[in-house]
């Protein structure tokens, strides 16, 4: 890759980043805190956070095998996703690519940036390939997005082609395994060390199943994780978080039976899709929610409406005419699913 210096944006990289009170004072332990205009009533909830979530990097480097100045937290995934704009493309003049169809955040924090957003379309089997997509960019292309498992076909990207990208582009790769709990495929956090051009998102929202809490995880080398927390806002991740966060991590077994059950709820839904006469294809998945073609999208997603029944349409994105997006919820939301589905039409 590109020296990291070359791929910052040179106002970014001479940034003084804002120094708050509990940046300041980080030593032994204090009962008397008169540093940063709190109130001094209501405790716990008057002191302002710990800006770099200290104690729960240290809890989460535990789970993911990975040392804590290798993460950076964020208020959800999108946090990450604007920072990484924000660090290292020059507004008007740089550009990203990214598959195509994905997750939308990419292109509307591009279009909040001012940053040109360049789609490769995938295959007709929702895979992408690494020479196609390298060839969209130039010398002025500063990252590269992928998602995998992918939102919204919801299939693992090739790891060939994974690896061969990060291999050859010199900028940086922002790899999104939000839904890689849920995949037989291994995460790529441990290849940090091998590739210095890589990011990796993961979120508590999904497998963790904390999606109020709004808790995103980005995965890089010191460098990038040093640059993204320089210009984070100071108290980016509130402590109600934060300690929410430290508690699942506590019941990490038990995370992973809810991801288990998952997994057979996915394999019994899909397959009983198959069998659905408004069903005219089921799409591998390997998240915890798989695409579908039906006879019309937009009918039965209104029809299912009226049923108190939300799934998502997909059909304006690209690849994904009359498709809808089904999550795998419990064994009784599925059934109420499936029995409105059998009877549509009738």
């Amino acid at each position: 890759m590109k020296p990291l210096k070359e791929l910052t944006r040179p106002n970014i990289g001479a940034l003084k980043p804002y120094s708050s009170a509990r940046d300041e004072y980080n030593g032994a332990a204090a009962s008397v805190f008169l540093d940063a205009n709190e109130n001094p009533y209501n405790l716990p909830h008057n002191r302002y956070p710990d800006p770099m979530q200290r104690d729960l990097k240290k809890e989460l480097a535990k789970i993911k095998k990975v040392s804590a100045e290798h993460i950076f937290l964020g208020n959800g995934s999108d946090e990450a996703i604007d920072l990484v704009y924000r660090a290292f493309c020059v507004p008007g003049s740089d550009n990203v690519v990214a598959i195509d169809p994905t997750y939308g955040m990419y292109k509307v924090c591009a279009d909040v940036n001012d940053v040109e957003y360049r789609k490769v379309l995938l295959d007709d089997s929702y895979q992408f390939s690494a020479d196609r997509l390298l060839a969209a960019t130039d010398e002025h292309t500063k990252l590269i997005f992928l998602c995998s498992p992918n939102n919204p076909t919801g299939n693992d990207l090739l790891r060939g082609e994974i690896e061969k990208t990060l291999d050859r582009f010199d900028g940086l790769v922002i790899l999104d395994e939000a839904y890689n709990d849920f995949s037989e495929t291994p995460s790529f956090l441990a290849q940090l060390d091998k590739y210095p051009n890589l990011v990796v998102l993961q979120t508590f929202s999904k497998a963790w199943g904390c999606a109020a809490i709004r808790l995103g995880m980005a995965f890089a080398s010191v460098e990038i994780i040093a640059i993204l927390s320089k210009i984070k806002y100071p108290y980016n991740v509130n402590q109600l978080t934060q300690q929410q966060a430290i508690n699942m991590l506590h019941r990490y077994y038990e995370i992973e039976r809810w991801v288990s059950t998952l997994k057979e709820e996915r394999t019994y839904l899909m397959k009983a899709f198959t069998k659905l006469s408004c069903v005219q294809q089921v799409f591998h998945s390997d998240a915890n929610f798989f695409l579908t073609r039906v006879s019309d999208a937009g009918a039965i997603y209104h029809y299912l409406v009226d049923k108190g029944i939300i799934v998502r349409n997909r059909s304006s994105i690209s690849l994904c005419g009359n498709c809808l997006r089904v999550t795998v919820g419990t064994r009784v939301e599925n059934e109420q699913l499936l029995k409105a589905l059998q009877v549509y039409g009738k």
